[in-house]
């Protein structure tokens, strides 16, 4: 299996160094020696709030924020890490817009690092549509490793793909 297929965008001496390392088994410890397995966001409750912790410390004047759950229909190793929604609804002569944040289930078992990683990722959306340099300037500021969790976090992602798990 290619490490490529999630390292598309990345320099080509970074995909083969990874290959490399998914060949010679080492992708595993590589990243077990970076980052502890599991965390305590097991629940919606406590993601929501996760998320609002964040987003109030770094985006206080954003808008608010009405769902952040896990989701079971996520598929990460075809689609999508997270997602975020902007529901408009008309109520009597009021438009009532309604915000949620959908984080991949997967994350549930991953390193908060990489929660935390999606967590931004998808708050940052509340300001910046499109994945522009603004954006990733604005990740960079609620995350300042956010390019290395990123970078780590594909590269978990393949070894998941590649191993069906993770050892540790």
């Amino acid at each position: 299996m290619s490490a490529r297929r999630f390292l598309n965008g990345y320099p080509v001496h970074l995909q083969e160094q990874a290959e490399s390392l998914l060949q010679q088994n080492k992708l595993d410890e590589y990243l077990s020696k970076r980052y502890r397995p599991g965390h305590e966001i097991r629940q919606a409750k406590a993601l929501y709030g996760y998320a609002m912790d964040i987003k109030q410390t770094c985006l206080r004047q954003s808008p608010a924020l009405s769902k952040v759950i896990y989701d079971d229909k996520i598929d990460v190793i075809h689609n999508a890490l997270g997602l975020h929604t902007q529901i408009a609804r008309v109520q009597g002569n009021k438009l009532k817009s309604k915000r949620e944040i959908r984080v991949a289930s997967l994350f549930r078992d991953a390193p908060e690092p990489f929660l935390k990683m999606i967590v931004v990722h998808e708050l940052a959306h509340l300001r910046e549509k499109d994945h522009n340099k603004a954006f990733y300037k604005l990740c960079c500021h609620m995350e300042p490793d956010y390019h290395q969790l990123e970078l780590d976090l594909r590269l978990y992602l393949t070894l998941l793909d590649h191993q069906g798990h993770v050892n540790w």
